[in-house]
């Protein structure tokens, strides 16, 4: 299972929204993706993805923080070194660059990929085998606007692409975004399952106030109220509240969520293969939530095609109780693969083939790169 890594090469790929979207930090009109070629000893290659939200708005890693990372301190530490496989790549990165888990992420699905081509199996093999080869996929409504939030939820269930959504509120003062999420969901109806993501802008006190108006209005699960290191006010969140507490920053890796879960946390966790560091290293976040009995979520950092088809390999070989967010792609104007995924009734299909089991536009990667 060893591979040579000859060269790496990474682009900043700027693409804009199909619409605004609205955060509690940020409102986005374009999503920059981080793309890695990792170049192997016998014409394979790999590639990877690392995307995170408003540059640092979201976040200690910036794109360009996370190429220069790649460029100035992973490129020279790998290339022209042979790894048995991607725990000894994880483990030469870790110990010689802290944090950068968005830019190793990068570079650990470039190398999955790789191997999996080189092995003809697809990167969920690699990971423990697929349980299923479509995964749900639900919507969030950003716009801003109720009434535009309203009639895209109309017009997605219509279409049959989408049957649950996520609401973005935070930004906005509390009476104003609780009127609006309250009202999308009563307009979208009882059997569409909607759940709010505050992104950490709350206190306790607001949320003391705020999460039992949302559940008697039906909506049954909270992502996020909290600042991230308020983890004992989070733990006592998900014991009183009649609704699932989804930790989604505050679980970084597998020792925060080995804390939470040993702090008594009874909610869900959001995993993201950027802030874990790669696709076969938030497996091991999953275990630890698994043996604590914390239901998984499939989270995004609105990532292209290529990041989320490494989630979703990650994915299908878990069981994601809570469902997953995956529709970064979605969201853009446009993308950089030969062929996009396949959305319909409310899943999202697992591509086949070696690696990832995609295939690169290098000419639109050339054309949505952004010039040095």
């Amino acid at each position: 299972m060893a591979l040579t890594i000859e060269a790496l090469s990474c682009w900043l790929v700027d693409i804009p929204t199909v619409r605004p979207h609205k955060l509690s930090m940020v409102t986005m009109g374009c999503q920059t993706l981080t793309i890695v070629k990792m170049t192997c000893a016998g014409g394979i290659s790999g590639w990877g993805e690392a995307t995170t939200i408003g540059g640092l708005s979201y976040g200690p890693e910036s794109p360009e923080a996370i190429k220069s990372a790649i460029d100035g301190y992973l490129s020279p530490l790998l290339c022209q070194k042979t790894f048995s496989g991607v725990e000894s790549l994880a483990e030469t990165m870790n110990t010689s660059v802290k944090g950068n888990t968005f830019a190793k992420s990068a570079l650990e699905t470039a190398f999955l990929d790789a191997l999996g081509k080189a092995h003809n199996l697809p990167v969920s093999s690699l990971l423990g085998g697929a349980l299923s080869e479509r995964l749900p996929v639900l919507w969030t409504l950003a716009s801003g606007s109720t009434e535009k939030d309203i009639d895209e939820g109309h017009r997605l269930l219509a279409e049959g692409r989408h049957r649950a959504f996520k609401l973005k509120i935070g930004a906005k003062p509390l009476e104003t975004d609780l009127a609006h999420a309250l009202a999308i969901k009563a307009a979208l109806g009882d059997d569409v399952p909607v759940h709010v993501d505050v992104n950490q802008a709350w206190d306790m006190t607001t949320a003391l106030k705020a999460i039992p108006q949302l559940h008697d209005g039906g909506i049954s699960m909270i992502e996020q109220p909290l600042a991230l290191q308020e983890r004992h006010n989070l733990i006592a969140l998900s014991q009183r509240m009649p609704v699932t507490i989804l930790a989604d920053e505050a679980v970084t890796d597998s020792h925060a969520a080995f804390a939470l879960a040993s702090g008594g946390f009874t909610g869900a966790f959001a995993l993201k293969i950027a802030k874990a560091g790669g696709p076969a290293q938030v497996i091991k976040l999953a275990h630890v939530a698994q043996s604590a009995g914390i239901s998984l979520y499939g989270g995004t950092m609105l990532e292209g095609t290529l990041g989320t088809v490494a989630s979703l390999h990650a994915w299908s070989t878990l069981q994601m109780r809570s469902g997953t967010e995956m529709f970064g792609p979605l969201l853009l104007k446009d993308d950089i693969v030969t062929t996009p995924l396949d959305y319909q009734n409310g899943q999202v299909k697992l591509p086949q083939g070696p690696g990832l089991g995609i295939e690169i536009d290098e000419d639109k990667l050339r054309h949505y790169a952004r010039k040095q």
